[in-house]
């Protein structure tokens, strides 16, 4: 068999044709794999002694063993195992594992995961002119892990922000003419889909319009959508599925308006529940997404494994739950003739089961070799000498200093009035506070838990920042700071301080590691994570950026960190690691901090209704 790790049009053919023959005994295949059981992912059906062909990367044949007329290389027998599809994730950021794609492989692939669709709107936010280029380089190295790439609609994530990429109908068209291409990451400005007014609107109109050309998938993103006009709207505007569904009603609102359902383990006891107790007869709209999941939470709980099981926990059907993380993705993102079933012409990637109601496994196959024992990779080493373009991307431009984060009183005053902020405020008004002021600049309150937050931009060179004040989320302790460059989803470098010095202490300090995080505490970096490439990954085994992590947590232990209650309880006192989602400007969000732009100088504006505000007055 010729190479089949980007097959285009031609060489899928020839694949094929040599598939064909392989099927009817008339070429040898490479291996055959016998199992005790083969689950048939179209039928939801269990077939009991099994044997699967296996030729190249892809199977030739499945039937009873024995059954088979052709000659194998050789023979593995695996009698006592049960054998279903590789898993596949329906929506999946790998930059939120923190990991670049060779690492991801050898981290999910023994978890069972062998295909994933790549929601690339945050590398594409860092260098959008490589973002493709980026997520081949594994597959193309040799890596087993199977990489389908959705170009981001949120690229950049509003009309507000500038990055590093910036995604237009021409873009979409270049990238559906790739075979790993499914179609547009999900839609998430949507106030830019359904408002003629909104600076977004031409734009996402475009790239939606790009997309259903080249007839690919549009995925969409509808937090904070329950009202059935906005449902509605939303599947009438073409947006495909859902994956931000937190409650029953919203889970089932939309199945019933034909949007397919992804749905995330963190939600699962609210809604498979009750989905089952509806009696819901066909859950072949329903599909499992991790969306963003950590290496450190990863090694904890498991990749898509952890989907399926706690699925399986809340009183799925294990035939049910299977199907979920297999063929109905497969299915919804077009992928159904490549992954998602043990079937003749699909990649002969198979996860073999000691326990199936507690997915236990035993060992994984992809591309027709063993890669998996247990949670232990033993496929390829892949290692890749990642380029200037991936990993030189902290483009602040200069040396900041205490001065950058000072917020100027009016001259002559002692009290001024500030708009303040808490992590995730998604009410309609932003919260304004008396400040005091001192040597002509206002000052924080940390008495009333008011501590200062900034946007840095990483990308243009000069160094611009964006601050203001919060609440709630900062230290306590003096000449303290954290910073992070995993900023979702411009993916600028953020920073909370009770001090400004060491709020720029902190931001230096992560352009010199190349992005990441950096603590500093009373006035010393007290611990950092190095995450060079792109500024949101390592070129690292899980269990060295683990070990990173862990000592990052350790040392913000130590600290004294304000808290106040969020929307949704999705704050939770201690290390403040969540800010890495406070910056979204999606729905719900209203009022945000961006970085700062000739239109926006100081970054405060409300990303619904285009309003803006000074940040202290």
């Amino acid at each position: 068999m010729t190479p089949d790790l980007r097959p285009d049009a031609a060489e899928e053919v020839r694949i094929r044709q040599t598939l064909a023959l392989v099927a009817l005994g008339r070429r040898p295949a490479d291996r055959v794999i016998e199992v005790g059981r083969l689950f048939a992912a179209y039928a939801g059906h269990w077939l009991a002694d099994q044997e699967v062909v296996i030729a190249g990367r892809r199977i030739a044949y499945v039937g009873p063993i024995g059954s088979w007329r052709g000659e194998a290389g050789e023979r593995v027998r695996r009698h006592g195992l049960s054998a279903v599809p590789g898993f596949g994730e329906v929506h999946k950021h790998i930059e939120s594992t923190h990991l670049t794609p060779e690492h991801e492989a050898a981290l999910v692939l023994p978890r069972g995961n062998t295909w994933t669709c790549e929601a690339s709107h945050e590398f594409g936010n860092v260098n959008g002119a490589r973002n493709l280029e980026f997520w081949q380089k594994a597959r193309l190295a040799g890596s087993p892990l199977k990489i389908f790439v959705q170009p981001g609609s949120a690229v950049p994530p509003s009309a507000w922000e500038e990055t590093g990429g910036h995604y237009d109908a021409s873009d979409l068209r270049r990238f559906l003419a790739d075979p790993t291409v499914t179609g547009l990451d999900e839609v998430m400005d949507w106030p830019a889909v359904w408002n003629p007014e909104n600076p977004g609107y031409a734009r996402m109109w475009e790239v939606i319009g790009a997309t259903m050309a080249g007839r690919g998938v549009v995925e969409g993103h509808g937090s904070g959508l329950t009202d059935p006009h906005d449902i509605s709207a939303f599947a009438a505007a073409g947006l495909s599925s859902d994956h931000e569904v937190w409650a029953a009603d919203e889970a089932w609102d939309r199945l019933m308006r034909g949007i397919f359902v992804e749905l995330r383990p963190f939600s699962y006891d609210r809604i498979l529940p009750a989905l089952i107790a509806r009696g819901l007869p066909d859950w072949s709209n329903v599909a499992f997404t991790t969306d963003d999941r950590s290496a450190t939470e990863t090694l904890d709980k498991g990749a898509s494994d952890h989907n399926v099981r706690a699925a399986i926990a809340q009183g799925l059907p294990p035939e049910i739950a299977l199907r979920c993380a297999t063929i109905n993705p497969a299915r919804h993102m077009r992928l159904e003739h490549l992954v998602g079933s043990v079937s003749p012409g699909r990649y002969a990637d198979l996860v073999l089961l000691d326990d199936v109601p507690g997915v236990g496994i035993a060992e994984v196959w992809a591309d027709g070799q063993r890669v998996g024992e247990r949670t232990r990779y033993v496929g390829p080493a892949i290692r890749i000498d990642w380029p200037d373009w991936a990993t030189d991307t902290m483009n602040v431009g200069r040396t900041l200093v205490a001065g950058d984060f000072a917020i100027a009183a009016a001259p002559g005053r002692t009290t001024m009035q500030a708009a303040v902020l808490r992590p995730f405020h998604w009410e309609d008004d932003f919260l304004t506070v008396e400040l005091p002021v001192a040597g002509g600049e206002v000052q924080r309150d940390p008495g009333r838990q008011i501590t200062k937050w900034a946007l840095v931009d990483r990308y243009r060179g000069d160094g611009a920042v964006a601050r203001m004040f919060w609440t709630g989320c900062g230290p306590r302790d003096p000449e303290t700071a954290l910073a992070c460059s995993v900023a979702h989803d411009s993916h600028n470098v953020w920073c909370v301080g009770s001090d400004d010095a060491a709020m720029a202490r902190a931001v230096n300090r992560l352009q010199e590691i190349g992005g990441g995080w950096v603590l500093v505490h009373r006035g010393k970096v007290a611990a950092e994570v190095r995450l060079e490439v792109g500024g949101l990954m390592t070129a690292r085994p899980a269990e060295d950026l683990d070990a990173e992590m862990q000592a990052l947590y350790r040392a913000g232990s130590q600290v004294d960190w304000m808290y106040a209650e969020s929307a949704l309880h999705l704050w939770e006192p201690g290390f403040p690691e969540f800010l890495k989602f406070a910056t979204l400007t999606c729905a719900p969000w209203r009022w945000v901090l961006v970085a700062p732009t000739k239109a926006l100088p100081e970054g405060f504006v409300n990303v619904t209704t285009g309003a803006t505000h000074p940040i202290v007055w």
